[in-house]
């Protein structure tokens, strides 16, 4: 049997129920939550491991950073069977009100990564799993932590001259986050027949100033590593459903 051209596994050995991140360090802290993990191996940004969690087989795959990258694993995985995927991701908030590891579980995308359109108008509508996102915020809410439900913005590119004016004007608009990969999984999620949702950490505030920043800073990566420990078992719990 042919490996999967860029994920270089079988398609034999790709689950069902699929968790995605984008960072292949987060792999080590999402196998920590599951059963007997074998990694599958890796190539370039595409680090896959299986394992088990509450009987069921679960594969992990992280996708690196923006939309292309993350497609390509999307398009791979589900021509293997993946056919429920859920992204364990984060982003930078676009809400005063949002703290450093608050969840954001995302409701749909405003579409302004190129990955996406290569595939469908921008008209066509990112929306996350209805089921998915039921069973991430029942997990979340019984934890008694705070999250928030709605709107993110996915983009290629934080660097740009007027970043901060754009972030403003979708922040005026009611959004909540911004990242990079999840308006091109769900799209293309969407076109392939598989459901897909996202929840996302909080790792940057909205305009925060220097001064808040250092205060804060101390107690900053314990809520942040909070937030995505609740956002991995959050996402196993809507997997198993």
């Amino acid at each position: 049997m042919s490996l999967l051209p860029h994920l270089q596994c079988r398609p034999d050995q790709i689950a069902e129920r699929v968790l995605l991140c984008g960072d292949p360090a987060r792999v080590d802290r999402i196998a920590s939550q599951l059963q007997g993990c074998e990694s599958l191996g890796q190539n370039r940004e595409y680090r896959l491991i299986n394992g088990h969690h509450q009987g069921l087989p679960i594969t992990v795959c992280s996708t690196g950073i923006g939309g292309a990258s993350a497609i390509i694993a999307l398009e791979e995985l589900v021509q293997a069977g993946a056919r429920s995927l859920i992204r364990v991701g984060s982003a930078g908030a676009l809400q005063h009100e949002m703290a450093l590891g608050d969840l954001i579980v995302v409701e749909g995308a405003v579409r302004h990564d190129g990955a996406s359109l290569a595939y469908l108008p921008p008209e066509y509508p990112a929306c996350a799993d209805i089921r998915l996102q039921a069973a991430l915020l029942e997990h979340i809410a019984a934890s008694g932590q705070p999250h928030w439900h709605g709107l993110v913005r996915s983009h290629d590119s934080f660097y740009r001259d007027d970043e901060q004016a754009v972030c403003r004007y979708w922040h005026e608009r009611g959004l909540l986050g911004a990242d990079m990969e999840t308006a091109s999984l769900l799209t293309v999620g969407r076109l392939r027949k598989v459901r897909v949702a996202a929840v996302l950490c909080n790792v940057v505030a909205f305009e925060q100033d220097v001064q808040q920043g250092v205060n804060d800073y101390a107690s900053a990566e314990a809520a942040m590593m909070a937030g995505e420990r609740l956002a991995i078992t959050a996402a196993l719990h809507a997997l198993a459903q």
